[in-house]
């Protein structure tokens, strides 16, 4: 009973528009007020939530993110993809997603790629040619490659929470990654030849030349972080302070274009992100110890394994599930809830921990631009002045790209796992 009670009070509050994190956190008042647990449980649960060593490493990334924007990494990425592929048909949607892939090292986060990238380019699509809806679906649909390249904020909660390597889960997810994005690279060409979409100029080999050093030092921040953590060299909470030191060395004296009197603000706005984060990662932590307190881990397990025992109906449920929650949850937040209930339904018919976290990482971030609540779609559609409508429309193609993309990682184990095995051998 107590359990109901919980699942729909947090469900009401979220469609009051309460946030995510604040739902998680009143529910939970509400359960130990009722069930008369002392509050400095609800303190403690949330203090085990955030008292990690490897959560250090989120200030770090989301400061080295937001130093690398504001240092011009966005223009520079973009101009780079679009002298490359800018020729084709259909050439600045493709460079819509391969600045999607080149801008995923940076940010780490779907938002942030929708934001950053959703400002320059949807506006450039439409005075092209090309329709709203597309721009904005091409937009939100490639925002997703962003937390599955590495480095990524859900691959380290997820980490931290399967005391797993990062390193590995970040290998997981290269070539996932790439293949979605190659997969949304497909759908925009074949689109943009069916209705006609412009194709610009081929740009001579020394004008890309010429552009690539910009590009390259974003570009590399994610092989330092790699080689580091993988040769041993930092730990990943330390890389995160690498990358902090990377971004300010390009930014102020590669690019030239951050002030050091702007540092003051971005280490602000990042306080303000990180602290938003770990207030979502502790409220969610109390979360979910009433839900193991309410045996709804070991409940879940038996549910669904009792509609079938066979690997491939459960592997299906799982991604049903987490498609649905990934529709209306912030990634985080579900990450924090559901990946200990769910996982020893995944390693009960067989999957890698390392697996199954690319597997729900990837479903929660199709979900982010899936109607009627994916927020990149939502984010995406305000910056194109687009109805949702029009824009879930549009989404339709890429999203079923994505969905076989999710197919593909969740039954062959090899597409994760080939690069871990491969360094590990």
């Amino acid at each position: 009973m107590m359990a109901v009670l919980l699942f729909l009070s947090f469900i009401v509050l979220i469609f009051l528009g309460v946030p995510i994190a604040f739902s998680l956190g009143l529910s939970s008042l509400l359960y130990v007020f009722l069930m008369e647990i002392p509050m400095n449980v609800m303190v403690q649960k949330m203090f085990e939530g955030i008292n990690s060593f490897v959560l250090l490493c989120i200030p770090g990334f989301v400061l080295a993110g937001n130093l690398m924007n504001a240092g011009g990494i966005t223009p520079r990425i973009i101009d780079f993809a679009k002298k490359i592929i800018g020729h084709i048909r259909g050439g600045l949607g493709l460079a819509n997603v391969g600045s999607s892939m080149g801008f995923a090292g940076i940010s780490g986060t779907a938002l942030a790629d929708t934001a950053s990238i959703g400002a320059v380019m949807i506006p450039a699509m439409k005075k092209e040619g090309y329709s709203g809806p597309f721009a904005v679906a091409v937009t939100s649909s490639s925002s997703t490659v962003g937390p599955i390249i590495p480095p990524s904020l859900p691959m380290i909660i997820v980490g931290t929470l399967a005391t797993v390597s990062i390193g590995d889960l970040f290998l997981a997810g290269a070539v996932p990654g790439v293949l979605l994005g190659i997969s949304l690279m497909i759908v925009t060409y074949a689109i943009s030849v069916k209705k006609g979409y412009p194709k610009g100029e081929r740009e001579k080999l020394s004008v890309i030349i010429k552009a690539f050093p910009g590009a390259f030092w974003a570009l590399m921040m994610t092989v330092v972080i790699l080689v580091g953590i993988l040769s041993g060299i930092f730990t990943p909470t330390e890389a995160a302070i690498v990358a902090v030191v990377y971004a300010l060395i390009v930014g102020m004296f590669i690019y030239r274009e951050l002030n050091i009197k702007d540092v003051p603000k971005i280490m602000i706005d990042s306080m303000i992100t990180t602290a938003g984060i770990l207030v979502l990662v502790g409220f969610a932590n109390l979360y979910g110890w009433i839900l193991v307190s309410e045996q709804i881990p070991q409940l879940v397990a038996d549910g669904i394994l009792s509609i079938s025992p066979n690997a491939v109906i459960v592997i299906l449920l799982l991604n049903l599930l987490l498609l649905f929650i990934g529709t209306f949850m912030e990634t985080i937040a579900a990450l924090v809830i559901l990946f200990p209930v769910l996982l020893p339904v995944a390693t009960e018919i067989g999957m890698d921990p390392v697996q199954f976290g690319v597997m729900m990482v990837l479903n929660l971030m199709i979900g982010l631009s899936t109607p009627p609540v994916g927020v990149c779609l939502f984010v995406a559609s305000n910056i194109g002045k687009v109805s949702l409508v029009r824009s879930s429309i549009a989404l339709i193609p890429f999203l079923a790209v994505s969905l076989i993309v999710l197919l593909l990682v969740s039954f062959i184990p090899e597409i994760t796992l080939f690069l871990p095995n491969l360094l590990d051998s």
